[in-house]
């Protein structure tokens, strides 16, 4: 049996494989084509937008080229390199805090939205990180208002139900209105799912999903956080205008018509959380699934699943090592000035939790290899991280309580670094239990 940081690394990665979003996009190319030839379309336009958008639009390119798909993709800043696009344009934006790059690029697929005709068959590839890199907002909100709205958001902790509540209501594109202005185009939407539940109408905010939110609900999520006095005024405004009838909130764009369409999701959470199981049985490990997804407070969830991790070492006498897997989504309510990301701040909790404990490893990371601003994609710990910190100079403590988990780890080692990976599907926590002595992690 491998020893803990190669079995977890294993496992991580057969989860990546089972959500990898060429092969994704490319499963569904055979249907995309059949209705193409069904509907007698003479153009298939490609529109594309999250930090998966390249890897599907390639599986679109390889599998289709004979109906000469085009269009253009918004992907994340430094995630266009995994694959060269031939047809389809390629346009690079920031995420999570959007940039005057994503306004030009939306501006650009908005208008090849809107040459869409009756004779056009639009497919529409949807991934996590859609929500900032898709963005024009409404009239009267400036970029400047969004970013900080967005920023302050991020830093209360905000879940992405909430945070996408609001970018939702601030957008000319979200919520639906793209499928509005590709009409009377017909539409296949391609969706690779980082929410929780696989909600079509949060998953990058809906764009071609109906609206189900209001104005009221994004003013009293501005209010659950204390944000209501702080959010730019024309950021208010619009919410209290909307709200008290003063404007429309899901204005549809002139000559509009009923759009057309069907979403399929084609990867998500439970498809890696499934792989991961499969992989740890074939290592050899007893395998046991979190019934519930890791949500809340990152430090919060980390203290968690350590107190679980440690009972669970009390079990494991005999026999071959337990591995618990997880997954979902925390937040990280800044407090510090220090620098992480939510998986980051999820092992370092567990690591000052089961200090000085034998047996027991964590892997918690993001699958698309980005955790927060950092170069991480997360970290693995075990019961001698703490200590390994406070020889080092840094307290976990402290770390904690700056929101400093980056420091942490590249100073005492632990991160795990993926680079990016093309898919997002959450994250992943990964948790090795094991008879003492067993361990073997330096």
């Amino acid at each position: 049996m491998p020893d803990p940081r190669t079995a977890l690394t294993s496992i991580f990665h057969a989860a990546l494989r089972a959500v990898d979003p060429f092969a994704a996009a490319l499963r569904q190319t055979q249907r995309v084509r059949t209705r193409f030839a069904e509907g007698g379309f003479d153009r298939l336009l490609v529109l594309g937008f999250g930090k998966s958008a390249v890897p599907m639009a390639a599986a679109v390119e390889e599998a289709l080229a004979d109906l000469s798909p085009a269009g253009l993709v918004i992907t994340k800043a430094g995630f266009a390199r995994s694959h060269e696009l031939r047809r389809i344009q390629v346009r690079e934006a920031a995420h999570p805090v959007p940039d005057a790059r994503g306004v030009a690029a939306t501006a650009e697929l908005m208008r090849l939205a809107r040459g869409a005709d009756g004779r056009t068959l639009s497919l529409v590839l949807i991934s996590g990180g859609g929500s900032a890199l898709l963005v024009a907002p409404v009239g009267g909100i400036s970029l400047t208002d969004k970013q900080a709205t967005t920023s302050l958001l991020l830093r209360a902790g905000a879940e992405i139900c909430e945070l996408n509540t609001v970018r939702t209501q601030l957008s000319l594109v979200k919520g639906g209105r793209l499928a509005e202005h590709l009409a009377p185009s017909p539409f296949l939407s391609l969706v690779i799912s980082d929410v929780l539940g696989d909600r079509l109408d949060i998953i990058a905010s809906g764009p071609t999903i109906p609206d189900t939110s209001t104005p009221a609900e994004a003013l009293a999520i501005l209010d659950r956080f204390g944000l209501t006095a702080r959010v730019p005024p024309p950021v208010l405004a619009h919410f209290l205008d909307c709200s008290g009838g003063s404007l429309p909130y899901s204005p549809r764009p002139p000559g509009s018509s009923t759009p057309c369409g069907e979403s399929t999701v084609v990867a998500s959470l439970g498809m890696a959380l499934d792989a991961a199981r499969q992989e740890a049985q074939r290592l050899g490990f007893r395998t046991l699934m979190t019934a519930e997804p890791t949500v809340g407070e990152a430090h919060l969830a980390g203290r968690d699943l350590a107190r679980r991790a440690v009972a669970l070492r009390s079990e494991v006498i005999e026999g071959p090592p337990v591995c618990l897997i997880a997954g979902g989504e925390t937040v990280v309510t800044v407090r510090g000035e220090g620098r992480g990301g939510r998986n980051q701040e999820l092992a370092l909790s567990f690591a000052r939790e089961i200090a000085g404990h034998e047996g027991i490893t964590l892997l918690s990371a993001g699958t698309d290899g980005n955790d927060g601003p950092t170069d991480a994609a997360g970290a693995v710990v075990d019961g001698t991280t703490a200590a390994q910190g406070l020889r080092s100079g840094f307290d976990p403590d402290r770390a904690l309580e700056e929101n400093d988990s980056w420091s942490f780890f590249h100073h005492t080692g632990g991160h795990l670094l993926t680079g990016p990976t093309g898919t997002n599907v959450m994250d992943l926590q990964i948790i090795i239990v094991a008879q003492t002595g067993i361990q073997t992690l330096p």
